[in-house]
């Protein structure tokens, strides 16, 4: 009945979730092939509109386009001024690929309230898209290309299976400082999300397993927790310098590989089980502890009508065609990425979407690159997408011919196995392009810093799959469980930071070298590490005096600490509280 019970619940999200981006995609058609007469009005409103006195006029609009940036937009009260701000001013229009300013301001004007429900009820999907992407087909693929390459238990736990529990964070990171042109949303993510795991997600675990009087490896804690400070302090440095170039990204970056190697030669030298298992433990564990994985249409429709009949108290043929309609309803968010996402696992192995996923993937490639490009002529993107379709007819033919349908290839697994890492990489990267430019957006409608609702609401969406996962283990895994939890609150936040914050430093630095990158002059970021840097320092001394064991007191302090930050940052967010001279302004 448990199975049953979390099968049903998460048909329930799973649904609910479809639905709603129907909803969406058929506002988004509605409003786009069915325009309003809105912008002819708008053209004209120096003529057919006087303004009120406490309105500026069309004559200051037009100049404060042609002089500042979408930062103005919270002047304007009228909401056909803001609609036609967003419209022709170049710096209001997103990176992403839908234009959310004018989608707001131009089709919910007159209803900001459904205006805000639509974009946080996207929001909400684009959330369960990463992580699902991530869960589902990310982390399985690195899970199998550690095994063909056969890598220890230690490394691999260290380098893929913590890029796989990570990739929400890196990715947003590196599109933050590589598309967005916001690297302040991309710093305070991953910041926020390192500082939620290493304060509530420890604080939590410490105060609800306080009476097991468990302990755990203090070679390990200390170990991670000082390379955890050093990566920070590294860090504080490139933001108080102001700059970076492209060696000293290197550098950065290169902390965690001189980790890994210090794990490894601990794990060799001393045998400590903990080091190995401390890492490998999250592999099992999906990125959103909620979403189960995703099952195919084609293998495990009769077993799921089972269950679900036996749920609901159902007879067999009322049951069959309401699974129908279950798993049609799931394809809109599930079919896209199964089509271009290659998978050989045994359960979810099926070889006309194998076929189908080598075809499409290569168009799906050229589709993204000819959106990263800027100016392509139509020439150049058909030769692209004309290349594109003659590798994937190539692909798809080979597939077709070397394998069965009634399992999956046995041999040269590793091309199937870095095909569907590479398309999982595509797909995550293209969730967290539009989520990042959606957060964007979404600063400018409510008047706050971007960087704020990095700090917030994307550092804890990212972070939700670590509080459910972690705090799940170290209850219910007892010592060893959590031990896995609390190293996993370490190391997983310290390769966020180093390989999320490294990489997107890496690939900013680079297209300025052999100049140096600017960082983002956010003044704040020194609060934010000098907390983060405070709630690993107290770890570090209450652990040790409490012989190494969790308790109320080390949990309590670090919920403190992340909680006197978050007022702070909100309170001077919200223009309640001015510490720097001057308000805190988009």
């Amino acid at each position: 009945m448990a199975t049953s019970s979390s099968l049903f619940r998460s048909k329930k999200l799973s649904l609910f979730l479809n639905l709603s981006f129907l909803l969406l995609l058929a506002l988004y058609l509605k409003t786009n092939l069915f325009p309003s007469n809105l912008n002819s009005t708008l053209f004209h409103l120096s003529s057919n509109i006087r303004p009120p006195t406490t309105t500026i006029s069309h004559h200051r609009l037009l100049s404060d386009i042609t002089t500042n940036g979408c930062t103005d937009l919270q002047k304007y009260t009228d909401n056909k001024y803001k609609c036609f701000y967003v419209k022709t001013h170049f710096s209001c229009r997103p990176k992403g690929y839908i234009d959310y300013l004018q989608i707001f301001y131009c089709n919910f004007g007159q209803f900001p309230i459904l205006g805000h429900f639509v974009l946080l009820l996207w929001l909400l999907v684009l959330f369960y898209l990463l992580g699902n992407t991530a869960a589902n087909y990310f982390c399985s693929s690195l899970e199998s290309l550690s095994k063909i390459l056969k890598l220890s238990p230690t490394i691999a736990g260290v380098t893929l299976l913590s890029l796989g529990n990570g990739a929400p964070d890196v990715f947003a990171s590196i599109v933050s400082f590589t598309r967005s042109g916001n690297g302040d949303l991309g710093l305070n993510s991953v910041l926020g999300g390192a500082f939620f795991v290493s304060s509530i997600v420890v604080g939590i675990i410490s105060i609800v397993i306080t009476s097991h009087r468990i302990s755990v490896d203090k070679c390990s804690f200390i170990r991670d927790a000082l390379f955890f400070l050093f990566s920070l302090f590294s860090l504080l440095l490139i933001v108080a310098i102001g700059k970076i170039n492209l060696w000293g990204a290197i550098c950065f970056t290169s902390i965690y590989l001189v980790y890994v190697c210090v794990v490894s030669a601990m794990h060799f030298f001393c045998g400590d089980k903990d080091n190995g298992v401390g890492h490998v433990g999250e592999a099992g564990i999906p990125l959103l502890g909620y979403i189960d994985d995703e099952k195919p249409v084609l293998k495990s429709g009769l077993e799921e009508q089972e269950q679900i009949a036996n749920f609901l108290n159902l007879n067999p043929e009322i049951c069959y065609y309401v699974a129908k309609i279950v798993h049609v309803l799931e394809l809109p968010l599930y079919l896209p990425r199964r089509l271009t996402i290659p998978v050989v696992s045994e359960e979810s192995w099926s070889k006309p979407y194998a076929v189908l996923s080598v075809t499409l993937a290569p168009l799906l490639l050229a589709a993204l690159a000819n959106t990263q490009r800027e100016n392509v002529s139509l020439r150049s993107s058909l030769v692209t997408y004309f290349t594109a379709g003659l590798i994937g007819m190539v692909f798809g033919n080979l597939a077709c011919v070397t394998t069965k349908k009634s399992s999956p290839p046995k041999r040269c697994l590793f091309p199937w196995l870095a095909g569907g890492f590479l398309m999982s990489v595509t797909w995550t990267y293209i969730i967290a392009e539009e989520l990042v430019s959606l957060l964007v957006s979404l600063g400018h409608i409510i008047g706050i810093n971007p960087s704020v609702l990095g700090l917030t609401v994307l550092a804890w969406g990212n972070s939700l799959g670590d509080l459910i996962a972690n705090i799940a283990m170290a209850i219910n895994g007892g010592a060893d469980g959590a031990q896995i939890a609390i190293s996993g609150c370490y190391a997983g936040p310290m390769f966020n930071v180093l390989m999320g914050l490294g990489l997107s430093l890496v690939f900013s630095s680079f297209s300025e070298y052999p100049s140096s990158f600017e960082i983002p002059g956010d003044p704040s970021l020194y609060e934010t590490l000098g907390f983060l840097m405070a709630c690993v320092l107290w770890a570090l001394v209450i652990l040790p005096k409490k012989n190494m064991r969790l308790d109320k007191s080390l949990g309590y302090g670090l919920l403190t600490i992340y909680f006197c930050f978050l007022f702070l940052r909100l309170a001077r967010a919200f223009g309640l509280l001015n510490l720097y001279g001057s308000s805190f302004e988009v």
